[in-house]
């Protein structure tokens, strides 16, 4: 089912970019005083001064887009260099085939039956967590959908696997360059810096996920009519013939690329928190994971430049959208009115307790995420001023940063997420089913948001 609302992210934040330049000729200008800490450039509470705004005309709006372009060319051609590397990884087809495998295991072992969510899920998690998948859980929807049939659940299990999994990851990851490391770059900390708390939320994440989708197939297995797809489902039991000689081999090449992976992402970890590495060194280390994984996955060399071509124009959208973002930036900081701006909302939530404002940080982040479901481009819409916002009001930036991880996780409820849309599709789920399915899982999730922000107050996380 196609959603009846859609609305590019471009479209938006140009919008947004017409509308920042209006109010530059009715807001008036003023600035904050700055100092440099720890290599971090703060915002000094309680110094604002008033000063006179810069109007924003038509020639500043339309070059505004080529200005932001140039702020975040790093930031734009490390997600184009990572789009092209995770593509090749998927093109050698370890990562589908390992999953497969795992799959079929649990079918094989009815003993093992009962791990079978779990294991699948914290594995789906630990991507999303690490290398940002997403989209990427689509592939393995009419894989999972008939191994959850065959162990007597339904298609929602099968698809909420991967789905929901690969989602917990990604709201609560510790290691995600499209989120975490665009994040924490425009937030000035070192990248993947806070890990450690990061770690720990993303288990009390994916435990939850998982808890909630074990319950509900623990009431399928006990009662199928409860199934919102139960007469769908009779029919799909009927057409699926499971057959592991129908699926490629795990192969020795395969666990190599694996294993590459895995070293690679704790290298980063180690490099990032250990040695100061930053988008350059990390988008180096991911280029030599590639080149690696073609070699061992044997691709031929135009089957390589293809395949990370085609991966990187997969990225261009985001880009964009992190350029355009960024000229919300140039238009506000142009107008000399950003710092106004920044000083107008605080006062919306002045005298706050700091934990109360990080939450107030999350109910912000997810609004904006239902207009732009990109976790990169909401990164570099908001946290621009959600980082200078959080030093005004007394919120650490790792905890603005993680608000922010927060409100971009709840994609799997909006029907301008072209992966929620996508899965539904591929699974066959009507979005009306999977609103009235999802809807209690919304409410659980945000209530553990709201309740994980409230520790880093007291840990002063930084």
């Amino acid at each position: 089912m196609k959603p009846k609302f859609q609305l590019d992210a471009l479209v938006l934040i140009f919008g947004i970019i017409v509308c920042v330049a209006v109010m530059t000729w009715f807001i008036p200008g003023g600035n904050y005083d700055r100092v440099e800490k720890g290599g971090r450039t703060l915002v000094v509470s309680d110094s604002f001064q008033p000063a006179p705004a810069e109007k924003q005309g038509v020639g500043d709006i339309l070059t505004s887009p080529m200005k932001g372009f140039e702020k975040a060319a790093e930031v734009i051609i490390f997600l184009l260099i990572i789009g092209g590397v995770f593509s090749v990884i998927q093109k050698t087809g370890a990562i589908m085939v390992f999953l497969q495998k795992m799959g079929y295991l649990f079918t094989k072992k009815p003993h093992l039956k009962k791990f079978f969510i779990p294991v699948m899920m914290f594995l789906f998690s630990l991507g999303g967590a690490t290398f940002g998948m997403c989209e990427e859980v689509i592939a393995f929807i009419p894989i999972f959908v008939p191994i959850a049939l065959s162990l007597g659940y339904d298609t929602v299990v099968g698809m909420c696997i991967p789905f929901l999994g690969a989602a917990a990851g990604f709201a609560a990851a510790f290691a995600n360059p499209f989120t975490i490391g665009v994040a924490q770059g425009i937030a000035e900390l070192p990248m993947y810096s806070g890990k450690e708390y990061r770690i720990v939320v993303w288990l009390i994440v994916t435990t939850a996920m998982t808890a909630f989708v074990m319950r509900y197939a623990s009431k399928i297995q006990k009662k199928p009519q409860a199934s919102p797809m139960y007469e769908e489902d009779k029919l799909k039991r009927h057409d699926f013939h499971l057959d592991e000689s129908r699926h490629d081999k795990f192969t020795l090449n395969h666990k190599i690329i694996l294993g590459m992976f895995a070293a690679a992402i704790l290298l980063i970890i180690f490099g990032a928190t250990k040695k100061g590495w930053y988008i350059q060194e990390i988008a180096a280390l991911f280029f030599a994971l590639a080149i690696a994984s073609a070699i061992v996955g044997r691709l031929k060399i135009g089957d390589f430049t293809n395949t990370f071509v085609a991966g990187a124009k997969d990225m261009v959208h985001v880009a964009l959208v992190v350029a355009f973002a960024r000229a919300i930036l140039v238009v506000a900081s142009d107008g000399n009115i950003l710092d106004s701006m920044l000083h107008y909302t605080a006062g919306l939530i002045e005298g706050a307790h700091p934990i109360v404002a990080s939450q107030a940080m999350l109910v912000v982040q997810t609004f904006v995420n239902f207009f732009v479901p990109s976790g990169s481009g909401q990164a570099a819409l908001t946290m621009p001023i959600m980082a200078p916002l959080a030093d005004v009001l007394g919120v650490s930036r790792q905890v603005a940063v993680l608000a922010f991880q927060f409100g971009d996780g709840y994609n799997i409820i909006l029907p301008t997420s072209g992966a929620t849309m996508g899965v539904l599709a591929m699974a066959g789920v009507s979005y009306q089913k999977w609103l009235k399915w999802v809807l209690p899982l919304m409410i659980i999730w945000f209530v553990l948001s709201m309740a994980l922000l409230i520790p880093p107050y007291f840990m002063d996380w930084q």
